[in-house]
């Protein structure tokens, strides 16, 4: 029985830890942020954002290729040129975001094949997918526009005032979400 237990705790451990989001998800939104924040002067260089957020300039080519063909941004070219938010903020999720580069977000083992278990479904399958289900709709619910809001407080030391995403006190297209 221990040996069970001990084996789903493993099991349990490396689906959490292999749940996480990778930097590539997690740059891209902060990367965007970081544009949403500094594009009220015009378009925004790779090279700022870079210096910014501590994020290699290679690797932001890469993630903005996906993210202009995605309808996040759009790019201007030549002097003066940049990156600019392609639509409102409050029309693009965060899903979107870490969507448009690729990311996957999947909690189950299996990738969802339910051959998890020995090449069968495992005894915790429906728990991982109901786990996806509620990531990815909360992430839908988080616009760019509420994690720019949530920065302003932040920076106008309204600490007191930021958006407590894990209590869901924040609203979408003006509704309570």
């Amino acid at each position: 029985l221990s040996t069970i237990i001990l084996d789903q705790i493993s099991q349990l451990y490396n689906i959490i830890h292999n749940m996480k989001l990778t930097t590539k998800g997690r740059f891209a939104v902060s990367a965007i942020l970081d544009i949403a924040l500094n594009q009220k002067t015009g378009p925004v260089t790779l090279l700022a954002v870079s210096e910014r957020q501590g994020i290699s300039l290679s690797y932001l080519e890469q993630l903005f290729s996906k993210l202009r063909k995605g309808e996040i941004v759009s790019s201007i070219r030549g002097p003066g040129g940049g990156y600019r938010i392609k639509k409102a903020y409050t029309d693009i999720s965060v899903r979107q975001i870490i969507a448009a580069v690729d990311e996957k977000i999947d909690a189950t083992q299996c990738g969802g094949t339910e051959n998890c278990h020995d090449g069968n479904r495992c005894m915790t399958h429906d728990l991982w997918i109901s786990v996806n289900k509620k990531i990815i709709s909360y992430l839908d619910s988080l616009s760019l526009q509420d994690l720019y809001d949530n920065h302003q407080l932040t920076e106008s030391g309204k600490q007191s005032h930021r958006i407590d995403f894990f209590e869901n006190n924040h609203h979408k297209n003006g509704v309570r979400v």
